[in-house]
């Protein structure tokens, strides 16, 4: 009996892991709505007001100054600068400024679409992964049952053989032939009983490394999200989104293609021994039509 339909279901399986952890981490862009340098910029979602007018408030730092923005669709109604207010004649002073946190929002706006178009994406795709794993799991239990079939007819086989050894012994003249035909089917119902324990030990097999990749999968992905975080926390990078890869070997570590000092690299290989001990790669980027991330690990 052949079995490259467990195999096939231990292929899905290891999908439909990648597909939800892939779906956990962190989506981030191509470079091409990156803040301009020295900018950071937060802001409220925009509400209405009692006449149904469209409001909107800015809270940035541009080149150490802080400005607190309030649009009313989408007109400046008031400014402060270091918490002094700005008269609005006075607004034109700051029409770079101004001009630049509007193209920022604008960025963002665009950026987080595209992130919630993507994690649909996603969550259709582990939608399918799922649907495949299941289809894997309900055929290595047909491939199980077939074995248990297989079984039963080797044993059927093997009495009737009998059954043919005995005519046989009864007939002169047909005694060696029915001999040797007995003999046949023996030896076939014994290749049978054999291929039907090996299908049934593979197909346990196949279910126990399924599990095994799924917990490895699950485990990297929760590493992994940990030491964004770590990253983070370190300053190394300003959010979990500005990580767009990692490299880590016995010799170095690298973020966003920087080397990091030793120091830093030390901390990190002691640390997450798991990616440690041979090549050890992170990818989250855009190349404008389709996100690339994963981790990728080599062992010595």
């Amino acid at each position: 009996m052949k079995t490259k339909f467990l195999k096939y279901g231990v292929l899905g399986i290891a999908a439909m892991v990648w597909g939800v952890t892939a779906q956990a981490q962190v989506r981030a862009s191509n470079g091409k709505a990156k803040k301009s340098q020295g900018m950071h910029t937060s802001y409220s979602s925009q509400t209405n007001d009692n006449n149904g007018d469209e409001v909107q408030r800015i809270e940035t730092e541009i080149d150490g100054k802080e400005f607190k923005i309030k649009l009313v669709n989408d007109k400046i109604v008031s400014m402060y600068v270091d918490d002094e207010k700005v008269a609005p004649a006075d607004y034109g002073k700051y029409e770079t400024q101004i001009t630049e946190i509007r193209e920022q929002i604008k960025r963002d706006r665009i950026q987080a679409e595209k992130d919630r178009h993507q994690a649909d994406l996603d969550r259709q795709q582990a939608d399918r992964d799922r649907a495949q794993a299941e289809k894997d799991r309900h055929q290595a239990d047909l491939d199980r049952q077939q074995a248990d079939r297989d079984r039963v007819q080797a044993e059927k086989d093997r009495h009737q053989a009998d059954l043919e050894r005995q005519q046989a012994d009864g007939e002169r003249g047909q005694v060696e032939k029915d001999r040797q035909q007995a003999e046949r089917d023996r030896h076939q119902a014994d290749l049978d009983r054999e291929q039907a324990g090996r299908d049934r030990i593979q197909a346990d097999k196949d279910r126990a490394q399924a599990e095994i990749d799924r917990k490895h999968a699950e485990e990297d992905r929760k590493v992994m999200a940990q030491l964004i975080n770590d990253l983070v926390s370190d300053k190394i990078i300003p959010n979990e989104d500005a990580l767009h890869n990692l490299t880590m070997d016995d010799d170095e570590m690298t973020v966003n293609g920087k080397k990091q000092p030793d120091a830093v690299f030390n901390k990190y290989k002691e640390k997450y021994k798991r990616f440690a001990g041979g090549e050890f790669s992170y990818e989250n980027s855009y190349n404008g039509t389709s996100h690339r991330r994963g981790i990728h690990m080599s062992r010595n």
